[in-house]
């Protein structure tokens, strides 16, 4: 991050115009502007970058993932020609891994296509280079609308977290839109406008219209997932949501930036860190089954890696490995399915939707058997 933010020069001028910012606008900014947002220009991911994702922890986790999609893919009925789907892909590791796996199921992996939704520019060169190996037909997309039609698998690692999120502010006047506004300072503030949102509280979960002054509501737009639930529903083929967030929809603010592999302020910088909000699963189940989708889980990202058998994964890389390596494998493992300090195994979820003949998917029932990795 760097002292002078040009994207935060052109929020204070958009506020001091038209007045407080909500922080969905804000957030969408952040990420999506098109000259100076976080995600248009720049490969956030991996220790020289900001954060890193569970492909980029091991290659056990998109090879598990390959596995679950190979499973899936017989459970359809073994539909040719198939599409496997990616939102947000990253540098592409997952899916080369995912790809890898696949090699061991020839009929699968001779027909399958590869179709990558992803806006940025400087990831599509690094998802190009690092899938030259891989499967033969390989598309790039803008949006999941753009995808063509026919039985997919759809992956959504750590897609939803970054879409833009509505707050609001529990007052003794109602519920407020929580808004960003600039201080007599000149700073970036949070703040709330001025009129409560009218009968607000009615569309609220029961649980939470108790809540007291103060809380913090949040909440997204179901589009994205409505997205998923239908062509999964409509077109035949399941897909598979990892994300960190919470089981029950519940008041909380969970806006938060991280730069560096650190959390910083998310007003500070616009542009130059990563925000994200946690992702709300209830919130995600109920959109997806009001479509008429079938929906499995959600379970632990640990759960549901041991189910599709990790630890033997784990062992059988570490047999030929040197102590070093074994070593590495060994953390990689901790991490990916943990619970501790630094674990991810407890924090993310992981949520199946399927079209409604599809009645267990693997990994996301507790009458599920391991897939078994090898």
């Amino acid at each position: 991050m760097t002292e002078f933010s040009p994207l935060q020069s052109e929020i204070k001028k958009l506020i001091k115009s038209s007045g407080p910012m909500p922080v969905w606008r804000y957030m969408e900014l952040c990420l999506m502007h098109p000259e100076h947002g976080y995600y248009v220009s720049r490969d956030p991911l991996g220790r020289e970058g900001d954060f890193t994702t569970a492909p980029e922890v091991s290659q056990m986790f998109g090879e598990l993932l390959g596995l679950w999609a190979a499973s899936v893919w017989r459970l359809m009925g073994s539909p040719s020609p198939f599409r496997l789907i990616e939102l947000g892909p990253g540098r592409g590791t997952m899916m080369a891994d995912a790809l890898r796996a696949l090699r061991v199921m020839p009929p699968l992996y001779q027909t399958v296509s590869v179709d990558l939704v992803e806006i940025n520019p400087v990831l599509r060169d690094k998802q190009r280079q690092t899938l030259s190996g891989g499967a033969r037909n390989i598309a790039w997309y803008d949006s999941i609308d753009e995808v063509p039609e026919g039985p997919s698998i759809i992956f959504a690692n750590e897609y939803f977290d970054v879409l833009p999120i509505h707050q609001v502010v529990k007052r003794e006047t109602g519920w407020h839109e929580r808004v960003v506004e600039i201080d007599a300072a000149d700073r970036l503030v949070f703040g709330a406008a001025d009129e409560p949102i009218p009968r607000f509280d009615v569309l609220l979960p029961p649980l939470l219209r108790a809540s007291p002054v103060g809380a913090v509501f949040e909440w997204r737009p179901d589009a994205e997932i409505m997205k998923i639930a239908t062509r999964v529903r409509d077109q035949d083929g399941a897909a598979l949501i990892i994300d960190y967030g919470h089981l029950r929809s519940d008041a909380g603010d969970t806006f938060q930036a991280i730069a560096r592999h650190s959390f910083t302020d998310p007003l500070k910088a616009p542009g130059q860190a990563d925000v994200t909000a946690h992702v709300d699963f209830q919130a995600l189940t109920r959109a997806a089954e009001d479509l008429g989708a079938r929906v499995h889980g959600p379970v632990t990202q640990g759960d549901f890696l041991k189910r599709l058998g990790i630890d033997t994964r784990a062992n059988t890389l570490k047999a030929n490995a040197s102590p070093e390596v074994s070593e590495d494998i060994s953390g990689a493992l901790k991490r990916l399915t943990g619970s501790g300090r630094g674990g991810m195994g407890s924090m993310f979820k992981v949520l199946g939707i399927s079209e409604p003949n599809i009645e267990i998917l693997p990994g996301l029932s507790d009458d599920n058997q391991p897939t078994g990795a090898s």
